[in-house]
């Protein structure tokens, strides 16, 4: 081969390996590129929390069966206890605490504390309180005040955290599956504590698919305090 041809050879193949080892390090610069931000995804990302919280049980029949969906899907919710229907339904309120589920004061009447003395307000809150804590051996810290009505300065004297809402299911008004539904499900964002009660199978039947379809979508479910507190 003249040495012409052989510089030219050489200056091809010397082109050829550049080609070659800048392509390489691309493609592992590309690689590093994705696996880099797949990683901070994963560090940054945190899944989406909601709050089911049920007010007015505990009742004989619906509790345990919303009970039961709760614990086959590994979900822990927030139930606000009315004092006038513990009797009877102790044992379900001692499941309650059992499983792990957030549970807080809805007083003993259900009564409108706006509309009451102060004097009522805090025996309605105290003597609820005071029936969870003869099950449960745990005074509650947190309270729902029926229709979301709370009393000027009223934490001061029964030191509780009152807890409302931000999406309400106005179940116990429909009282069907698909109408629950389609109230809630559109209004659900991150850090959404969801009002539904346990006294309605149509309610049940809804926590449960509202639980399904929310957990598809990424959400994890959390108790209230969990929200409140964070």
């Amino acid at each position: 081969m003249s040495p012409p041809l052989k510089r030219l050879v050489f200056l091809f193949c010397g082109l050829g390996f550049m080609f070659l080892a800048g392509w390489e390090a691309a493609n592992v610069r590309e690689t590093f590129r994705e696996t880099s931000q797949q990683e901070v995804r994963a560090v940054g990302s945190e899944a989406p929390k909601v709050a089911l919280t049920f007010d007015d049980g505990p009742h004989s029949q619906y509790t345990p069966m919303l009970l039961d969906g709760l614990k086959e899907r590994g979900v822990k919710a927030t139930f606000f206890i009315q004092g006038q229907n513990i009797e009877g339904n102790e044992e379900i309120l001692k499941r309650i605490q059992k499983e792990g589920h957030l549970i807080g004061n809805h007083t003993f009447h259900h009564v409108r504390l706006s509309k009451v003395s102060e004097a009522e307000a805090v025996e309605e809150i105290e003597r609820t309180s005071n029936a969870i804590y003869e099950l449960t051996g745990v005074y509650t810290a947190f309270v729902r005040p029926p229709f979301g009505e709370w009393k000027k300065d009223l934490e001061f004297h029964v030191t509780m955290i009152p807890v409302l809402w931000t999406v309400d299911s106005r179940d116990w008004i429909t009282q069907d599956k698909g109408q629950i539904l389609d109230t809630v499900l559109p209004e659900v964002e991150d850090g959404s504590i969801i009002l539904m009660h346990d006294e309605f199978e149509s309610s049940v039947e809804a926590a449960l698919q509202i639980i399904d379809t929310l957990q598809a979508e990424g959400y994890s479910f959390v108790t209230a305090d969990d929200l409140l507190l964070e």
